[in-house]
């Protein structure tokens, strides 16, 4: 007996997303319980993964603020406006999302070598202030693509609409566009937050592998690798898996909640 093709794609469709689940409920659980709760409890109250925790989530926050900040109006420019070399623009910013990190950390430690990058190498070459452009430099792109994906879907009228009513086209914007966004703009601050708080390749090639004073989770996990310390290894991956999902689910569940300016 033959299974016609809406029943046989349904089926297909959900083993799919079944075996991806069980593939990394799989993953997460063999490091879940590679520790035991006392070893666990122990690693994650070390100053070494408390200063971790603290950094990563202090640096991913200001790099996010800093990210939004450009890319809202980047990407409503390259939604709305015509302009000369818009294109040229547009292709620019797949580079950086092309690019591993660890190329773009590596791009950026070249500028500070340049004569003008080098006024402000002090400040950011292996210093914590070199976290936070490293993981601008892997988000804002990112960042602006999906924004400007999500302007694109909103069409232009409801904003001619506002600007017959007396609004400016910024008035016009911060009511109306931002508002038709909001589910679009959540989600790219979630994304860049969590992407931000992994980010390892730029960040190391940047601000370096230094205890206690570049040490981000990332960093942590690959230190304690260095040091065969699998133990803390696991407890860091966890950390890290909790902070990104519970990240995620707060946008995903309380999301549309929160006002927009």
């Amino acid at each position: 007996m033959k299974l016609d093709g809406n029943r046989s794609f349904s089926i297909l469709a959900l083993a799919s997303l079944l075996a991806l689940s069980l593939f990394f409920s799989a993953v997460l659980l063999s490091v879940l319980l590679y520790a035991s709760p006392r070893e666990f409890l122990s690693s994650l109250l070390s100053k070494e993964v408390q200063f971790s925790i603290q950094l990563s989530l202090a640096t991913a926050t200001i790099a996010t603020v800093a990210c939004m900040f450009f890319a809202v109006p980047a990407a409503y420019a390259l939604s709305r406006f015509s302009f000369r070399g818009k294109g040229a623009i547009d292709l620019l910013l797949y580079l950086p999302i092309g690019l591993p990190p660890v190329a773009l950390g590596a791009a950026l430690l070249i500028f500070f070598g340049t004569p003008v990058g080098k006024i402000f190498s002090s400040k950011f070459v292996f210093e914590v202030p070199g976290i936070v452009l490293a993981q601008f430099a892997v988000i804002s792109a990112l960042a602006t693509k999906i924004l400007k994906a999500t302007f694109d879907s909103i069409d232009e009228e409801y904003e001619a609409v506002a600007r017959t009513l007396g609004c400016t086209r910024f008035q016009a914007f911060r009511r109306v566009t931002l508002h038709l966004a909001r589910g679009g703009l959540l989600t790219t601050i979630a994304i860049s937050w969590v992407r931000a708080v992994g980010e390892f390749g730029a960040t190391v090639m940047l601000a370096g592998a230094t205890r206690m004073k570049t040490e981000t989770l990332p960093i942590a996990i690959y230190l304690s690798l260095q040091a065969a310390d699998v133990v803390k290894m696991s407890v860091l991956i966890i950390v890290l898996a909790v902070v990104s999902l519970a990240a995620l689910f707060l946008i995903q569940r309380f999301g549309e909640r929160w006002p927009i300016i």
